[in-house]
């Protein structure tokens, strides 16, 4: 995997993020730099260390099942991309904001970053069939989300929702594209 397509990943993975920070950029009266970078760290954070732990995960099993990875890659990006697809479609969706707080708080931003992260940790298991540098990924993977849910804070708090749902959209797109990039090319297609 190329420098183009991680950084087509990183955004695509970010989404979840940037849409959650959105909201909480939506309810906050006053935004400060430090609470952008609160929830840029929380989000980059955990869509750093899930991939690490998929990938650790996904090399118990590398060896077992290497005639299929791409086809495993494939079925993971999709349903990860279809679900973010129709999240971004759905009505639930666009609710979500209406109950967001601008609360910071430990286990409050501890549930959103594992809920946004959750995609990442079957990504990871991917990155061990397709033999990612994970370290390089991982850091390459938080970085990205931590400045576009830092942006996300800004942006919600200047624009609203309006952009949510399509930066859902979006991501949920490019992770359908890049696991058929990825079966295609194992497949000799392109």
């Amino acid at each position: 995997m190329g420098l183009i397509e991680l950084f087509i990943l990183a955004v695509g993975l970010s989404m979840d993020a940037f849409a959650v920070s959105v909201c909480k950029g939506l309810a906050m009266p006053k935004i400060s730099v430090k609470k952008a970078f609160i929830v840029g760290a929380w989000f980059g954070g955990f869509q750093a260390l899930m991939p690490a732990l998929g990938y650790l995960l996904g090399i118990q099993f590398q060896d077992k099942i290497t005639s299929i990875d791409h086809w495993i890659a494939f079925i993971l990006l999709a349903i990860i991309g279809i679900n973010m697809i129709r999240e971004a479609c759905s009505s639930e969706c666009e609710d979500g904001c209406d109950q967001e707080t601008d609360a910071l708080d430990i286990r409050t931003m501890f549930l959103l970053a594992v809920a946004t992260s959750i995609d990442a940790l079957a990504v990871g298991i991917t990155f061990a069939f397709l033999k990612v540098h994970i370290i390089a990924a991982v850091c390459f993977i938080g970085v990205i989300t931590f400045i576009i849910s830092a942006a996300g804070v800004k942006i919600g708090n200047v624009f609203g929702t309006r952009y949510k749902s399509k930066a859902e959209l979006a991501g949920g797109i490019i992770l359908v594209l890049l696991g058929l990039k990825i079966l295609l090319e194992h497949l000799g297609i392109i």
